[in-house]
C-alpha cells in the first residue's frame, strides 16, 4: 500500500523559495523537456521544480508517482551519484519511480526521452492524490 502524500513532512519556506527560483531559471534541457510534457502532454499533470519531502524534483506527476530528473554533469561525479542514490531511495519509499536523463539525452533525443516517460506512465494506474504543500506548477 502506498504511503499517503499528505503525510510527507511540511515544506520549509527555504525549500519553497528555492523551488520558485529554480522554476524561474530552468536549464535549456529542463525548459525543452517541460515544453513537451506540460499541460497534460502525456495524459497526466506534471509539476516542475516541485518539493517532495526535503527534495526539489525537476518534474513530478503526483497522480502517477513518477519523478523525472534532468541531470547535468555534477550528477555523474561520485558525490552527485551518492546524493542521487539517497534521494531516489527516499522517493521510492513514498512510491515514486524516478527516471533520470542527462541534459544531452534531452537535447539530442527528446522524442526518445518522451517515449520512455510515456512508457513508464502506461504502467501506472492513475490516482487522485490530495495536494501537498510546497506549490509548484
Amino acid at each position: 500500500m502506498k504511503r499517503k502524500l499528505e503525510q510527507l513532512p511540511p515544506v520549509t519556506p527555504e525549500l519553497r523559495n528555492r523551488a520558485r527560483e529554480l522554476r524561474q531559471s530552468m536549464t535549456e534541457a529542463e525548459a525543452f523537456l517541460w515544453s513537451k510534457i506540460k499541460a497534460d502532454g502525456l495524459g497526466v499533470r506534471f509539476h516542475r521544480q516541485r518539493v517532495v519531502g526535503s527534495y526539489i524534483c525537476d518534474f513530478v506527476s503526483l497522480d502517477a508517482r513518477v519523478v523525472v530528473e534532468v541531470d547535468g554533469s555534477q550528477h555523474f561525479r561520485r558525490t552527485g551519484q551518492a546524493k542521487d542514490k539517497e534521494r531516489d531511495a527516499f522517493l521510492a519509499s513514498w512510491g515514486f519511480r524516478v527516471l533520470r536523463f542527462s541534459n544531452l539525452d534531452v537535447l539530442k533525443n527528446i522524442e526518445g526521452v518522451v517515449a520512455m516517460i510515456a512508457e513508464q506512465l502506461k504502467d501506472t494506474p492513475p490516482e487522485s492524490p490530495p495536494a501537498i504543500a510546497g506549490g509548484g506548477n
